[in-house]
């Protein structure tokens, strides 16, 4: 099968590749394909490629400081260990070397010796733990601060070339548009995007500004069920929700729902 004859085709296939819908024996076909064909195999980096910067959404984080703490902690309850029974053993040996009061008293502090060590491990282990209950509570509520994407779309001319990228994050109840592709609107004029219900007319879900990453507000109802989004063409400022669309409608994609 060559797809690379058929540039449309090709590049909605290895888009759908990247965004995660292709699945099943369509993927592993599509993989396949993908290994014996060089256009294929360049089609799909690419669009991974652009698909790698849904991190940019994501907040920057790194490795849990707990991790290493929890390591740290062990290697010195293990060294503890070992200073005690060395300090033990030293006290043993000691005890039955020397006879008398002499003998005694040294074994005595051997033992005054481990009883510190291990009272200030003891110690350390108490403030360690609650730095790290600190820290912990510090990653539990980054993460829960992290965006959700439920809903993910993209939005191509009609020529198949994708031009934005658009994501909704429900937790925060924010649809995340991130511009792919080289277009720019005029001075005069503004983007305006577009829910397109299976019943009723478009409705307008915001204007765009010419920034390459921008958020909208809205809520999940307003793109639940939503199979279609829209980009069109407007005067600057964009038009009342009820008149729709006015000028042409440049990008046009699928909104699809994440799989959790």
């Amino acid at each position: 099968m060559k797809i690379h004859q058929n540039p449309e085709l090709l590049d909605r296939l290895a888009a759908s590749y990247a965004l995660g819908t292709l699945r099943g024996p369509a993927r592993r076909r599509f993989e396949t394909i993908a290994r014996e064909q060089a256009p294929v195999r360049a089609a799909a980096l690419i669009w991974q490629s652009r698909m790698s910067s849904l991190n940019e959404l994501q907040p920057s984080a790194q490795p849990a400081p707990v991790v290493w703490t929890r390591i740290d902690n062990l290697v010195r309850a293990d060294r503890e260990q070992a200073t005690q029974a060395e300090v033990r053993h030293r006290a043993i040996q000691a005890g039955g070397s020397n006879e008398g009061r002499g003998g005694w008293l040294r074994s005595l502090s051997f033992w005054r010796v481990s009883s510190a060590v291990g009272a200030a491990a003891t110690v350390a282990a108490v403030v360690v733990g609650l730095n790290v209950r600190q820290e912990l509570d510090s990653e539990i509520a980054t993460l829960q601060a992290a965006p959700q994407i439920q809903y993910v779309a993209v939005l191509a001319d009609d020529k198949a070339a994708a031009s934005m990228l658009v994501t909704f994050d429900a937790k925060n109840k924010k649809l995340i548009l991130q511009r792919v592709g080289n277009y720019q609107e005029s001075a005069d004029r503004s983007l305006q995007l577009w829910a397109l219900p299976p019943s009723g007319g478009p409705k307008s879900l915001g204007v765009l500004s010419n920034d390459k990453l921008l958020r909208l507000t809205a809520g999940e109802s307003d793109v639940r069920e939503v199979p279609t989004l829209a980009i069109s063409l407007e005067p600057k400022g964009g038009v009342p929700s009820e008149t729709g669309p006015t000028g042409p409608v440049l990008f046009k994609g699928a909104l699809i729902q994440k799989l959790m």
